[in-house]
């Protein structure tokens, strides 16, 4: 499968509207953009592809970086930016199934599948199909898992991606802290490629009004506040899913400009044949 990385950046993404930090300097010096996160994945043996999270920068995505529009889609969690792009789907296809969750959110009384049911009802071309979490479905012929991980107050998932043919296999954390269960753990190991949200430095918890959690053994937060995981976290999580390669992804323009662009730091439009 090839992987595109449509979107790298976090909610307000790298060059941030109006914003003149030495950071988003540098990225426009540098001709490089983090966009609102979206991952676009190819089967390359029967010419389908899967958009995984729908980007409010969708348009501009497919405008820029050379990957064919989905066969399907598949939403981790209900946050504007990596859902709201969906309504680009009107008058684009024909029909696009969406996957998301079937489990219900205590906080908002309904699934992730049943909030794009009804936030988007006026989309006819858009079918929702249920998923539940640890059941594996086949979506242009990959298997692809649903896995919960931990981004408070509401649920969200992190997925797994499977050629059943090649073995190759994708992990995305989603948009989660440190504290990702166990067995959620086991199902994203041993990847080819893994997609970890890395959103800051370890250093800047001193910034968050929450500051950091989940420490690891000298000390450094492997969450930032409460709902992602800084850079350390995301590699310490690498380290423990024996991840073959790493890129870090939903990154805010908080990393300092000498930071920002070093490896294994993504950004837009990178690819990975796997």
């Amino acid at each position: 499968m090839r992987v595109t990385l449509l979107g790298t950046g976090d909610t307000t993404g790298t060059p941030t509207v109006g914003c003149d930090c030495d950071t988003c300097e540098e990225a426009r010096d540098r001709g490089v953009e983090r966009s609102r996160f979206s991952v676009h994945v190819e089967n390359e043996r029967t010419g389908e592809s899967l958009l995984i999270d729908c980007s409010p920068d969708f348009r501009q995505q497919f405008l820029t970086h050379n990957v064919a529009l989905p066969d399907a889609a598949i939403v981790s969690h209900i946050h504007f930016d990596h859902l709201d792009g969906l309504g680009n789907a009107y008058r684009l296809f024909d029909d696009l199934p969406v996957y998301a969750a079937d489990e219900v959110d205590p906080v908002t009384g309904e699934s992730v599948a049943d909030t794009i049911r009804s936030k988007y009802d006026y989309l006819d071309r858009v079918t929702v199909e249920d998923v539940t979490p640890f059941d594996s479905v086949r979506v242009c012929g990959l298997d692809v898992t649903l896995v919960p991980v931990d981004h408070p107050p509401l649920v969200c998932y992190g997925l797994c991606v499977e050629d059943p043919e090649t073995g190759a296999k994708l992990s995305l954390s989603g948009d989660t802290s440190y504290d990702v269960p166990a067995d959620s753990r086991a199902a994203l190991s041993d990847p080819d490629l893994l997609l970890a949200d890395g959103i800051v430095p370890a250093a800047f918890c001193e910034y968050h009004p929450m500051g950091g959690k989940d420490e690891g053994p000298d000390g450094t937060p492997y969450t930032f506040g409460t709902k992602h995981m800084t850079r350390e976290g995301a590699l310490a999580l690498a380290d423990d899913l024996d991840a073959a390669e790493t890129r870090l992804v939903h990154l805010a323009h908080y990393y300092p400009p000498e930071e920002a662009f070093a490896e294994p730091l993504a950004v837009d439009g990178e690819t990975y044949d796997l």
